[in-house]
């Protein structure tokens, strides 16, 4: 059985208390997270905005595994119970728990592949078998790597607009004759 979210170190959510009322009152939601560009893995400052919220997602995994949780259920409750704190519409929180898992995997020094392939997976599973305080220390490691690793795209790394080909050499061939 899966464990629930410790409240001690459960994420920040919407809800506020009133002084007088004992049951929580929702507060309004926050501002949507801004869409991507055109083309999202072409859009350097949505892929910024993925870049730190891997980071904040392993720094979160990292925090409430202090309270014993394993490392999938830690990667399991944070892009459910902290999707909001990423600064990214909801339909990339996926895409980010899968480049913190593979960040993951390759601090533990194994193979990593396709997040659609047994090869993550795998990695993980070995991890989980892990104590707690070992995969706590890859996750750490792995975000440390990725904070120095893994810059985030800046407008100078914009891709250049490729340069014209030079003028084709003449050509000495004259219609009607094979060279």
């Amino acid at each position: 059985m899966a464990r629930r979210w410790p409240l001690s170190r459960r994420a920040p959510t919407n809800r506020t208390e009133t002084p007088h009322s004992d049951p929580p009152v929702l507060a309004p939601p926050a501002a949507a997270a801004p869409q991507p560009g055109a083309y999202w893995l072409t859009d350097t400052d949505f892929l910024a905005r993925l870049h730190e919220a891997t980071l904040t997602v392993l720094d979160l995994v990292d925090n409430v595994m202090y309270d014993d949780m394993t490392l999938v259920e830690a990667l399991a409750g944070v892009c459910d119970h902290a999707s909001d704190m990423l600064g990214i519409p909801p339909a990339f929180a996926s895409l980010v728990e899968a480049e913190a898992s593979a960040q993951i995997v390759e601090s533990a020094g194994l193979p990593v592949g396709s997040p659609f392939g047994p090869v993550i997976a795998a990695g993980l599973t070995h991890i989980e078998g892990l104590d707690i305080e070992e995969q706590q220390r890859l996750v750490q490691a792995a975000a440390r790597r990725y904070a120095l690793t893994h810059r985030t795209p800046t407008t100078s790394a914009r891709p250049r607009a490729a340069q014209p080909l030079p003028p084709a050499a003449p050509s000495n061939h004259q219609p009607g004759r094979n060279p």
